[in-house]
């Protein structure tokens, strides 16, 4: 008996299947991580360039100019355009990172600062996961949800000990903001498994042009001929990496990872926003922060190890 196991163990050692399993995974951590820093800059970016442009134009503006980037970039690449099973499903990507996510929280950063964004953000792992096991058949096992639910409160209990608990209008506008994301991801990383990241959030943009030129354009390019510098160069931030480029590498990431195990690198993203807020914006950074940040590091390395069961 324990021969055969041993043989058994063996084998599944060396079946390159598995090794190259483990080696995506891995990858798709790293390109997650990419993404998330990519990301973690957009709440800090955006609450300074609404000191000219207004929540609106900022977050749906920013869809425009990538919107034209990633026409290029499928011109150039001769790209097919995309079935109408995958079509449905970019509409639904369009409607949660391209219109959703950046429309809700630009209203929201136009009343609190963007650390309270910051800590709000951080449910989006837990809704992620959600989402992903709704849409991709991801099921995570009770290991990764424990160790998610750790860390969620872990935050939250933050949030409350730092002062940012009370709740406000903000606050529903961005947990409107962490839903469109979550099904936004969960969708998209789910798509790059076929069509690759780059052409997700790609037609995502140009399916979501037309809706969004008319209204915003004229206010846009108003806004912008009384700008500042600094202005311009943080819409160009959040027009090319946070609405383009990052999710490239987040996508590509999910997709290579797992929906439900990629997501939980998002638990750094808020403490990874707040020190953004805090160079940035000159927003003062809680010291309560590095204790949450030490439990909830700890929390997602034992959920990243947590196995995660894929519906056939």
């Amino acid at each position: 008996m324990r021969t055969e196991v041993a043989v058994k163990k063996k084998a599944l050692q060396e079946n390159p299947l598995v090794q190259s399993s483990g080696r995506n995974e891995k990858i798709g951590l790293l390109y997650g991580f990419i993404g998330v820093c990519s990301f973690s800059l957009t709440l800090p970016v955006t609450k300074a360039v609404i000191s000219d442009l207004s929540p609106l134009t900022a977050g749906l503006g920013r869809a425009l100019i990538a919107a034209i980037l990633a026409c290029l970039v499928l011109l150039i690449k001769r790209v097919p355009f995309p079935t109408w099973q995958q079509t449905k499903k970019l509409f639904l990507v369009a409607g949660g990172v391209v219109v959703g996510f950046p429309f809700f929280s630009s209203v929201a950063l136009e009343h609190v600062p963007a650390n309270h964004g910051a800590v709000i953000i951080a449910l989006l792992p837990l809704a992620t996961a959600g989402a992903g096991a709704f849409f991709a058949g991801e099921r995570p096992t009770r290991t990764y949800w424990i160790s998610s639910i750790i860390a969620c409160l872990t935050i939250i209990a933050y949030a409350i000990s730092s002062g940012l608990g009370a709740l406000q209008w903000a606050d529903l506008s961005l947990l409107g903001a962490v839903i469109s994301a979550a099904i936004g991801y969960a969708v998209g990383g789910q798509l790059s498994k076929t069509m690759g990241g780059w052409q997700v959030i790609s037609w995502s943009l140009v399916f979501a042009f037309p809706f969004l030129v008319v209204p915003i354009a004229g206010p846009l390019i108003a806004e912008l001929k009384q700008a500042t510098w600094t202005t311009w160069l943080g819409f160009g931030y959040i027009c090319v990496v946070s609405q383009f480029l990052g999710f490239f590498a987040w996508y590509h990431g999910l997709a290579l990872g797992g929906v439900a195990r990629v997501s939980q690198t998002q638990y750094l993203q808020p403490f990874l926003s707040i020190l953004a807020a805090w160079l940035l914006l000159s927003e003062a950074v809680p010291l309560g922060a590095i204790a949450a940040a030490v439990i909830v590091v700890i929390a997602v390395a034992k959920g990243k190890s947590a196995p995660v069961k894929v519906r056939a």
